[in-house]
């Protein structure tokens, strides 16, 4: 008898099909499929996350504007008598720093000690400089007090903007994009490093978190200031602090990554995009937040990446030194501890060979 020729015919010696299978068909190795009753872990975890993520995005960035209100603004008042009057009518909402002369006070103003200048401008006139680059919402803030003021006591002001947005940035709101934008990219820069564990030696991750760092912030810089004028900073210091930025979030994102496993990347999502956008100060001042939400605003990298781009842009950087101090601090101090974990994890390998 002539054999059949055919796949059907390509079977191992002694082999049995399983019962119920199709004769002359290769059997194919049956994996076991997902439990029918998944653990209860494993449905709460991602469910938790979800839930906290939203009830915090929503309680920040909704909460803080619900009743914003000025608390200690730096304003320099000309003379002692006009000073005093102030201290007592409007209290701890402002922060009364007395000058020698108009000329001083917006000086002050200027180089971003203080958030507007207040000076006699004769009988019943009260003149106000203030910074419109502070945004809108100082702006408003301290132009509500003041008037305020001026009518308790029978007076009109004048108001002078001595250091006004840039014209394509009628809100004030571009230095808050642009870091909230390398924030992201610096978030999932990280996100893809993660998954490369298997992929790359630690050493190549590092460099390639620090190179894509580098171009984000050359590319932001380049798209904020030349293309769109929306940012006037100078871009190197721009392009740097930018790069900072995107270091700072992806070594960040990271640490948390490594150091608490599967959880970590929620955490970072709720560290840097929820609650350091939020409490950054752009689209309400760090002058009108709640005391906490103020001391948490300049030690994350998303408040002090807008100060900084802020200070660089209208102020000359007078007061940008910290917020690249924080930047700095947060990229390197997380890539030191990621590698220290690493040196661990090899450690503890090798002892175990």
């Amino acid at each position: 008898m002539t054999p059949t020729v055919g796949p059907a015919s390509v079977r191992s010696e002694g082999a049995t099909a399983p019962p119920g299978a199709v004769p002359g068909q290769a059997s194919v190795p049956r994996h076991p499929g997902p439990s029918n009753r998944p653990p209860l872990r494993t449905l709460l975890q991602p469910a938790v996350i979800a839930l906290v993520l939203v009830s915090a995005f929503i309680s920040c960035y909704v909460g803080l504007q619900r009743d914003p209100k000025p608390h200690q603004l730096p304003v320099a008042v000309v003379g002692s008598a006009l000073a005093h009057k102030m201290e007592l009518s409007l209290g701890d909402s402002v922060d009364v720093r007395p000058a020698v002369s108009a000329a001083a006070a917006r000086q002050a103003v200027e180089q971003h000690d203080v958030v507007a200048a207040l000076s006699s401008g004769g009988a019943g006139q009260l003149n106000l400089a203030v910074a419109g680059a502070n945004g809108l919402s100082t702006t408003g803030a301290v132009k509500g007090v003041v008037s305020a003021y001026a009518a308790g006591s029978g007076q009109q002001v004048t108001t002078t903007d001595v250091v006004p947005l840039a014209p394509f940035d009628g809100r004030g709101l571009a230095g808050f994009y642009v870091s909230f934008g390398v924030t992201l990219a610096g978030f999932v820069l990280a996100q893809n490093a993660l998954g490369m564990a298997n992929v790359l030696h630690l050493r190549h991750r590092f460099w390639l978190i620090t190179g894509v760092s580098v171009a984000t912030g050359i590319v932001a810089a380049i798209i904020a200031g030349p293309v769109l004028d929306a940012v006037p900073a100078p871009f190197l210091p721009l392009a740097a602090t930018l790069a900072l930025l995107a270091a700072a979030a992806a070594f960040t994102t990271k640490l948390l990554g490594t150091y608490l496993g599967p959880i970590g990347v929620p955490v970072a999502t709720l560290l840097l995009l929820t609650v350091g956008n939020s409490t950054s100060g752009a689209t309400i001042s760090s002058d009108l937040l709640p005391a906490a939400a103020r001391a948490v605003s300049a030690l994350l990298p998303p408040g002090a990446a807008v100060r900084a781009v802020s200070d660089l842009s209208y102020f000359d950087g007078a007061h940008a030194g910290v917020p690249l101090l924080t930047l700095a601090l947060w990229a390197v101090l997380s890539a030191v501890l990621v590698g220290i974990k690493s040196r661990l994890r090899s450690n503890r390998r090798t002892a175990h060979a």
